[in-house]
């Protein structure tokens, strides 16, 4: 990994500039800014947090791969059919990782990830050189930011292309990089990755925890790593990990913030203008990108004839991952956030609809990337009691007016409860990329829908490190 720069914000518009999209934010200076004068006042690093986050929000990562692209079809969440052009996502659905396809797909995420690593690390740097001319709480939030970034950019390369914890803690996994500099740096194992992600999550906490406006006023920060954005990773990271108990404790620290309430139904069933096809007020972090309607609407999920699909779902099947014959029925998230065409059913969480400019106003340009509801997800498979389980899990279900879960010895089986929180990361992260963590984290030996002439193999649960850095890092 070579990074070699002059200003941060210079880096951030190469990367989605290689990407092939546009920042999300108008921050977009014409030439790059010597380092020296970038850091040198509470606005520079503002700016090259904002570069970070760009980042992150470029179709490279959760602007498209990592939520509803790449690594939403490694989960099988489409049906790419068609023939009046190329169908979308073949090779990716096929695990077929030496198609040019998915080498290209996991070069931009790894390329993009380690340069939002990079530009952390460079705020990191000049955050302590420069604290002089910080306030104590901008100096906290700043690199609280920071440390939080390079621990999630880490964390989502090492579910990318390494092994689980539970299959292969000690197998050699990618570099954790805490400098910024030219040279290779030798990949650690995944349990060290891990290890060094909690480190800086665990900084992170500390510094926001004095800091973060959320904590002591509604002032929203769910675009920013705000402090119970870290904890949710935390949770997220904890139970990776296998470690349960801490999982819980951070997962059920932001349920009691009582911070992220469950969206109203009348929300959801609104008129496209003001539909919040996306649960706004509990989302815990997410992205916003100016552009995705140029990808997610007129490439992604739209029709275009009857023979040119997207990234559709026959209904029957949706019915089935919905339980509509059953409990579901009354669904909000099966009625509201798919659209019909000719039996054929299109994801419209991301469809643009916006009747508003203002972006604190809008409900859309959004991508998600920790959900409340993921918490409550989190404390129901680390529950201490299966009781404790099944009532958060029925309380997720009601707020999406599922039927609840009746309390008896059946329903109280550790595996019962574990195949429906499968069943709600299903329905609940339908085409936003966490499902095929999910299953890679239990190392599921099947995923619904794979294409029938293929079975299933747990080692594609590993993407390949790009070639570029096995060439140039010698210490793989």
């Amino acid at each position: 990994m070579q990074y070699k720069f002059t200003s941060i914000i210079y880096v951030a518009i190469s990367v989605l500039a290689l990407s092939g999209c546009n920042k999300y934010l108008d921050v977009a200076p014409k030439s790059s800014i010597p380092e020296e004068e970038m850091f040198s006042s509470e606005t520079g690093f503002r700016q090259a947090l904002t570069g970070v986050y760009s980042t992150i929000a470029s179709r490279a990562l959760y602007g498209d791969n990592l939520s509803m692209g790449f690594v939403s079809a490694l989960a099988q969440n489409y049906n790419t059919s068609g023939t009046g052009t190329t169908p979308l996502f073949v090779p990716t659905r096929n695990y077929d990782y030496s198609s040019e396809q998915v080498l290209a797909y996991t070069k931009q995420i790894w390329s993009a990830g380690y340069n939002g690593i990079a530009a952390a690390n460079n705020i990191i740097k000049f955050a302590d050189l420069n604290k002089r001319i910080l306030t104590e709480e901008v100096y906290q939030q700043v690199l609280g930011e920071a440390f939080a970034l390079r621990a999630f950019l880490h964390f989502e390369l090492l579910r990318m292309f390494a092994p689980s914890y539970s299959q292969g803690a000690n197998t050699t996994a990618i570099p954790y990089k805490t400098a910024v500099d030219h040279y290779s740096v030798k990949p650690s194992t995944v349990e060290q990755v891990l290890t060094f992600a909690l480190e800086d999550l665990n900084k992170a906490e500390s510094l926001l925890i004095k800091s973060d406006p959320i904590i002591n006023n509604t002032l929203d920060r769910r675009y920013k790593m705000n402090y119970y954005a870290v904890k949710g990773i935390q949770a997220r990271i904890y139970l990776y990990a296998g470690n349960t108990s801490d999982a819980y404790k951070a997962a059920k620290e932001v349920v009691d913030s009582g911070k992220f309430p469950f969206v109203s139904k009348s929300s959801v069933a609104a008129a496209a203008g003001t539909k919040d096809r996306l649960f706004r007020q509990e989302l815990i972090f997410a992205i916003r990108n100016r552009e995705l309607k140029t990808w997610a609407e007129d490439q992604y999920f739209t029709f275009r004839a009857s023979i040119d699909y997207r990234l559709t779902r026959p209904d029957a099947d949706l019915r089935n991952i919905y339980e509509y014959n059953t409990v579901g029925q009354d669904d909000i998230r099966y009625r509201n956030l798919f659209e019909d065409n000719q039996g054929f059913k299109f994801p419209s969480k991301f469809w643009q609809t916006s009747t508003t400019t203002i972006d604190s106003l809008r409900l859309d340009q959004t991508v998600p990337v920790v959900r409340m509801s993921e918490m409550r997800y989190i404390i129901a498979e680390t529950a201490p009691t299966a009781q404790e389980a099944l009532d958060v899990l029925n309380t997720v279900r009601l707020a999406r007016t599922v039927l609840a879960l009746p309390s008896n010895a059946n329903n109280l089986d550790r595996n019962f409860i574990q195949n429906e929180i499968t069943k709600e990361y299903q329905k609940e992260m339908y085409a936003e990329g966490q499902l095929f963590f999910y299953y890679k984290r239990l190392n599921r030996n099947t995923v619904p829908f794979t294409p029938a002439n293929l079975v299933f193999d747990p080692k594609f649960y590993v993407l390949p490190v790009p070639q570029d850095e096995l060439e140039f890092n010698p210490n793989y």
